[in-house]
Parts: C-alpha cells; structure tokens; sequence
C-alpha cells in the first residue's frame, strides 16, 4: 500500500493518474488537428497551447484527486511549487513531452505523470496521444501497457545481458559529438532515434530496447519522474550518468547529470563505458 493509499486517497492511484492523462491527451490531440501557433521559450524550447492547456487540466485534476500533494509541472511558475521539497509526496508533470515532435507532427509525444514518495519516484504513466498507448508503472506491483480499449498488457523489461547485443534509444533532437563517442565505445548492436523521453523510456520498460542514454543533459525533473517509476516498475534501472539515483530533492530541476535508463542487467556496463568515453569522474560533485 503506498503512501497515498494510506493517505485515504484510495488503492487506485495509477488509475486515477491515467485517467488524468486520458483527459490531458484529449486536450492535446484538440490543439494537434488545429493550425496551433508556436512560440518559444528559448531558441531550443517551443511551446504552444496544448502545453498550457494540459498543464492546467492536470494540475488542478491532482489538487482535487490529492488535495495537499504539490505538483511540479512545467507550464507552471516556479513560484507555485516553490516549497516541493518538503513534501513526502510529489508529483512531477510534463504536459507535453516532446514538443519539437508535437510542432513536427511526427506522432512522437507524451503526457507525463510521474509520483515522488520520499526520495523514490513511484507510479509512472506516460501517455501517447497518437496511439492511445499507455505505459503504466507502480513500483512493488508491476508495470502494464494500456491501449485505446482499455485491454491492459503487462510489461517487462528485455532480459538481455551482453552490450554486444543491445539496442539503444537516443534523442532524436538533440543528438551531439558527445553521443556518437558514447555509442563507438558502447559497441552496441542497434540504435534508434526517437522523440520525447517519455517514449524512450517506453522502448525500455517493454523490452524493445536495453537501454535510453543521454549523456550529459536530460532534460529537468519532470521530464525523469514518470519514466523513473514506469522503468524501475518493469524490472529496470534508472540513473545519472554516474550510477547515481536521481535526486528529486535536488537545489536545481535541471538534469545536468546525465541519464541512464536501462534493463537493469546491463547498468553497471553501461555507466562505466559511458564515463570512460566521456572522461566523467565519479567523484564530481552534484549539482544538479
């Protein structure tokens, strides 16, 4: 039973966070089918309406189904979230997880929902509006797929053992020097690029791929906390770049540690080729 549940809030948690990203996607999918205009946040960081749009619909479905819970999410003011450090429970929201890909139209996007429970991230749902798929994860219960239907599939993640035979996921955005380095000295058999995190991780939890690296930036916290619970769910790992567990309670929301999302048996394998390609220390200090 999870804390939540002892909370009052009821044993049915990762369905109440699906049914949130249910609605939220249908939000989305209505500003995808119109002419949506784009604006930009930096030179790098489109946002549009669909991000607004489901980043209030989710924020205000968790006050009422989580009354006390804060969210941080990433259309909102920081100033909203401001004290989310001294929480026992946090929830951790990307309303559109794959913008660059929503303004694309490649079908490459997800709605994120991620929960902290002290400093591990425990239910995950990561919801593509396109397909209708979702991922699905509570840690200790098992991580499941759900389709449009309804008809739920359990996952688990790819049994593999050796670097030889696996297969990566990588940004489809934002692909450097730095990840091609990684990718001769992984030695691994097949990589693909994909859009939004969230998909990535997807890949990994249902054993099509053994792993989803990105270096030396991944993104912020919201966009780690779904994808954390819906891997560790299906029998995976996730850290930063250095084997170290994310820290949600971190001063900054920035991963600027690096992620490795992987099958768990090839984690450690994975870390140390990484650092040795890109000549990380163990020993650096966080700051992230």
């Amino acid at each position: 039973m999870t804390g939540l549940e002892r909370a009052g809030a009821g044993p049915g948690v990762l369905d109440v966070l699906l049914g949130i990203a249910r609605d939220a996607s249908r939000v989305v999918l209505e500003v995808y089918e119109t002419a949506f205009q784009v604006e930009y946040k930096s030179p790098r960081d489109p946002v549009t309406q669909a991000d607004a749009r489901a980043n209030a619909l989710i924020v205000a479905a968790l006050a009422r189904a989580f009354p006390g819970v804060p969210c941080v999410a990433e259309e909102s003011r920081p100033e909203e979230f401001a004290e989310f450090r001294r929480s026992e429970r946090v929830f951790f929201v990307d309303p559109l997880d794959g913008t660059r890909e929503f303004v694309d139209r490649n079908g490459e996007f997800v709605v994120m929902i991620g929960l902290l429970e002290g400093d591990r991230a425990t239910h995950g749902v990561v919801l593509a509006p396109v397909s209708g798929l979702a991922y699905c994860g509570e840690v200790g219960r098992g991580a499941f797929v759900v389709d449009a239907a309804g008809a739920r599939t359990p996952l688990v993640v790819s049994p593999a053992d050796t670097l030889a035979l696996a297969r990566l996921v990588v940004s489809r955005s934002h692909r450097d020097a730095a990840i091609d380095r990684v990718l001769a000295a992984l030695g691994v058999a097949e990589c693909r690029a994909l859009g939004s995190a969230g998909l990535k991780g997807a890949e990994v939890a249902r054993g099509a791929a053994e792993g989803y690296l990105s270096p030396r930036h991944a993104g912020k916290r919201w966009d780690v906390c779904a994808v954390d619970a819906l891997v560790t769910a299906a029998g995976g790992r996730v850290t930063d770049a250095f084997g170290v567990p994310i820290d949600y309670r971190a001063d900054s929301l920035v991963n600027d540690r690096g992620l490795v999302v992987s099958n768990a048996l090839l984690h450690e394998g994975m870390v140390e080729r990484l650092r040795a390609a890109l000549d990380l220390h163990p020993l650096e200090k966080q700051s992230g």
